[in-house]
């Protein structure tokens, strides 16, 4: 079930033209930076996104603009099956690991302990109105959140929010969901 959700939510978004991305995620931006819970935090946790994600470049610029405010990125250690955040600064901090993904390098970044994490922006496929989610399958986000006490939200278009989306006793909701047309309190 999981997996043919997914690859009905990944088809609905190759079909969206590059104009339509465009002006949702303007959308979406807007309502994340109009948030308390943006605008209340100092450290926010954030993919870089790639492929088909709503792209988080805006995002880390718009917090790197904002006096106070540091970014953070992902590191998963595949061995444990478990996620740090590093800070992340410029560009030169960042390698290309598995599947291409953009991850901090160890050598040249800090890690920030969750609890220093403010707001966590989580990646996700598929999604439904309780903040549950299907993510890409590696399960290191619900690792994360599931210790994790602060705030988080996700980004997402309206062709990816279902009614329900299947879950295990492990998946772990987020605080809120911002589509191009709306916010979602999942619960608090």
């Amino acid at each position: 079930m999981k997996s043919q959700l997914r690859k009905k939510t990944l088809e609905a978004l190759s079909a969206l033209s590059n104009e339509d991305l465009l002006q949702k995620t303007e959308r979406m931006y807007k309502y994340l930076f109009s948030l308390p819970d943006w605008q209340n935090a100092s450290t926010i946790a954030v993919t870089i996104s790639r492929g088909l994600e709503i792209p988080t470049r805006p995002v880390i610029e718009q917090a790197w603009e904002e006096e106070g405010k540091q970014v953070c990125i992902p590191k998963c250690h595949h061995d444990t099956k478990k996620m740090q955040f590093r800070a992340y600064q410029t560009d030169d901090q960042l390698e290309t690991v598995y599947a291409g993904l953009l991850e901090p390098i160890i050598e040249k970044t800090k890690e920030v302990n969750p609890s220093q994490i403010d707001l966590v922006i989580v990646p996700g496929v598929c999604f439904d109105v309780n903040g549950f989610r299907i993510g890409f399958g590696g399960g290191y986000y619900d690792r994360f959140l599931s210790k994790y006490q602060g705030k988080s939200v996700s980004l997402l278009f309206e062709c990816q929010l279902f009614a329900h989306v299947p879950r295990l006793p492990h998946d772990m909701p987020v605080h809120k969901l911002i589509t191009e047309d709306r916010i979602i309190s999942c619960y608090s």
